[in-house]
């Protein structure tokens, strides 16, 4: 049996198969090869739910009884090290409900093989949009090809919804153009465990994909409605990062709220985003940035593709 046989049939198993569908298979193999690698980190948030770093970025798992319900699925290539991670939270349970935060590859890497071994994909209905169709990548100056069709929502949502798993509630709502065009978040009102996606950010830059949709007064929207969601003893889980509390939410929005203020009053005035940069609009904030500039010109794009929005005397 080759590599990509044994992957193949543990995957089938883990997310589809009967009992009868593991006879002859072993573990072993695939969990050694994963955790010599790219071994996933585990951080339990309940006795029923915890988060898989280590994958680039996080996946929450939510043990149902009968499986596991995830939250996106990792970045490509890093399958097995998502599976040897659910084998040491609960064995051979498998994946029957797969949730994405958004469309980006990222968290939706291992889509393509849990959709095929029949888990159920739930998106917000913008993120089916971009997975189903070639795009064009601006950053990257090329196209993207569409995932398979396995890997798309089976369905989708377009404002709020509410879905029962074993003895979770899962509330779920759309969080207009905050990170991309098709955010969502997943909040899980037993365990008070709310997944946010790349609408928090903890510890990189926070990310605006103004070609995808994204922009700074749509993500100020989206931190005010998970703060006004949370309470103090919600478990926040970004998509990369460490779960934070409320307090995060609140200290990331006042700090890009002095970011977007600046930044109108400068397009009022005409300023490019490099005059921006020179005039000092990222100085004096409450964290460290790797790149300003590329936030900058990420959110200056985004600003002038909602000029209409911001005054009406900015033409």
């Amino acid at each position: 049996m080759d590599r990509r046989t044994l992957l193949q049939g543990t995957l089938a198993g883990w997310v589809g198969a009967s009992a009868a569908g593991w006879a002859g298979v072993s573990l072993a193999p695939i969990v050694r090869a994963a955790n010599s690698a790219r071994s996933a980190s585990i951080v339990h948030l309940s006795d029923r739910t915890a988060v898989l770093s280590g994958l680039k970025d996080n996946v929450i798992a939510v043990s149902t009884g009968d499986g596991w319900l995830l939250i996106d699925s990792g970045s490509p290539g890093y399958t097995e090290s998502l599976l040897a991670g659910l084998h040491r939270l609960g064995g051979r349970k498998k994946v029957h409900t797969l949730l994405n935060t958004h469309w980006h590859v990222d968290q939706t890497g291992s889509n393509a093989a849990l959709g095929k071994a029949g888990a159920k994909i739930i998106a917000q209905a913008k993120t089916k949009a971009w997975i189903s169709t070639e795009h064009y990548d601006p950053a990257e100056d090329r196209y993207i090809a569409a995932l398979p069709k396995s890997a798309w929502p089976a369905e989708v949502f377009y404002s709020t919804g509410m879905l029962s798993v074993g003895s979770e509630r899962v509330d779920y709502g759309y969080l207009v153009e905050a990170h991309t065009d098709g955010d969502a978040y997943y909040f899980f009102r037993n365990s008070n465990v709310l997944a946010v996606g790349h609408v928090c950010s903890p510890v990189h830059d926070p990310q605006l994909d103004w070609y995808g949709g994204g922009w700074l007064g749509g993500r100020l929207d989206a931190l005010t409605r998970l703060h006004k969601l949370a309470d103090d003893q919600t478990k926040i889980v970004p998509a990369y990062g460490p779960v934070v509390s409320r307090s995060a939410l609140k200290a990331e929005h006042d700090m890009l709220q002095v970011v977007y203020t600046r930044m109108v009053d400068l397009l009022r005035k005409g300023y490019s985003a490099q005059d921006m940069l020179n005039a000092g609009v990222m100085n004096g904030l409450t964290r460290k940035w790797a790149d300003p500039k590329k936030f900058v010109y990420a959110a200056f794009k985004g600003l002038w593709g909602h000029q209409d929005e911001l005054a009406p005397n900015i033409v």
